[in-house]
């Protein structure tokens, strides 16, 4: 449960990168958007503080005359056609004895304009004095205060234009940033999607896609080898346990299923058939005179007619009918479905015929064998795999009895009786 805790408490790789990424885009935009307010504000000082003596200048020839002949009003007229049209707070003109010629000031117009006079208060050097000379004297002098007006509206553009590069900049450093952490975090989390599938799913047969970063591809092209070894091992296991199960359920002579997978096979369709529809029949087939054979052929001899008879049986039997070798020259077979014990019957005398084809021993020798056959048929002669099997074993050795290569159904009452000697 605490591994479980810490590992939802842990964050995600993306997640670190993103903050990383963001903070670090977000403290490069703000010292670059300061870094050009500074410099803004500075150029724009600057620039100010140029016009305005540029201003105090205009004024400062404009006036000189009238300075020179100490006239009050041309004096006044001049200051007020000129501080008028630029952005000039207050002008004064001043006379060599310090006497006052002209005034003007701008007229205030609310809150606005005392905003206009604290920025250029602020920003601009304040006030500018301009000595008026004529013939290399000077004859007086003109001090000139800036208002804030352009400055402000400069300063708001700039502001405004800091903004929108700041948002741009912004926009592209984020939009970069998540490039860049899709090229990162994509690759790993396709690669930790397949290892998750190749873990809980045994799903070997996934691979990690491409990416764009040659570190991450790398990282996927020797895991996707990783899983090529893996599968081949899968396959390799597969292959091996399927070899074994089936070792494990057929006779190695034959190849066909053994008395185990039989018995198997008979208990799962005895439990699906239905007793009163339904009909399952079981053939006990036993070699005649196969102990004769052995002992004057030899066992190369007796492998080669279990051969040949488990080859002649199965190829006498339909898709789904299963024959087994019960050991010895003992074989098995399970009918299912089966619609009337006559079609048993048929198909052991099929099997019984087929024998009459002689075998092929080693040595070039041809011998004739036979097959007694006894049938048990579910559910008349045993409602178990257990007492069918027992029936149609009795059954066998009754044919036995009667004429050997021949068959017999068994009885409803099943009651064992030992073989005849000689059987």
């Amino acid at each position: 449960m605490s591994l479980i805790k810490r590992s939802r408490n842990r964050r995600r790789l993306r997640s670190v990168l993103r903050r990383g990424h963001l903070s670090v885009a977000l403290v490069a935009v703000v010292l670059a958007s300061l870094s050009l307010t500074l410099l803004g504000i500075l150029a724009l000082k600057v620039y100010a503080d140029h016009n305005l003596h540029l201003i105090a200048r205009a004024i400062n020839y404009t006036v000189e005359a009238a300075v020179v002949f100490d006239d009050k009003t041309a004096a006044s007229e001049a200051l007020a056609m000129i501080a008028s049209t630029e952005a000039v707070a207050e002008a004064k003109i001043y006379n060599v004895e310090g006497e006052l010629l002209a005034y003007w000031r701008r007229p205030e117009s609310g809150f606005l304009s005392r905003v206009e006079m604290l920025l250029a208060n602020g920003l601009l050097e304040q006030p500018i004095s301009v000595p008026i000379e004529h013939q290399g004297k000077q004859v007086g002098a003109v001090i000139v205060s800036g208002h804030g007006a352009n400055v402000l509206r400069f300063l708001l553009s700039g502001l405004f234009g800091v903004i929108v590069c700041t948002a741009l900049s912004a926009w592209s450093a984020l939009y970069l940033s998540r490039r860049l952490l899709n090229g990162i975090t994509g690759p790993l989390h396709k690669l930790a999607e397949v290892a998750h599938a190749a873990r809980s799913e045994r799903a070997f047969n996934r691979r990690v896609p491409s990416a764009q970063i040659a570190e991450m591809d790398s990282l996927g092209n020797d895991f996707n080898a990783l899983l090529d070894e893996l599968e081949s091992w899968q396959s390799h296991l597969k292959s091996e346990n399927q070899a074994l199960a089936h070792k494990a359920s057929h006779d190695s002579l034959t190849n066909l299923p053994n008395r185990a997978y039989f018995a198997a096979r008979l208990a799962r369709t005895l439990r699906s058939t239905n007793p009163a529809n339904d009909k399952v029949a079981v053939l006990f087939l036993d070699s005649d005179r196969f102990k004769n054979i052995n002992d004057t052929y030899g066992h190369a001899a007796g492998d080669a007619v279990l051969v040949a008879v488990a080859t002649r049986v199965r190829a006498q039997l339909r898709e789904n009918d299963v024959v087994a070798r019960f050991g010895g020259d003992e074989f098995a077979i399970l009918l299912a479905p089966l619609y009337h014990v006559e079609d048993a019957q048929r198909i052991a005398d099929k099997i019984i015929a087929s024998m009459q084809e002689p075998v092929e021993l080693p040595g070039h020798i041809s011998i004739v064998t036979s097959l007694s056959i006894g049938i048990a048929v579910y559910p008349e002669h045993g409602a178990t795999p257990d007492l069918l099997l027992c029936a149609a074993d009795a059954a066998m050795y009754q044919a036995k009895r009667l004429a050997r290569g021949g068959q017999h159904l068994a009885e409803s009452e099943y009651s064992p009786t030992p073989l005849l000697p000689g059987a």
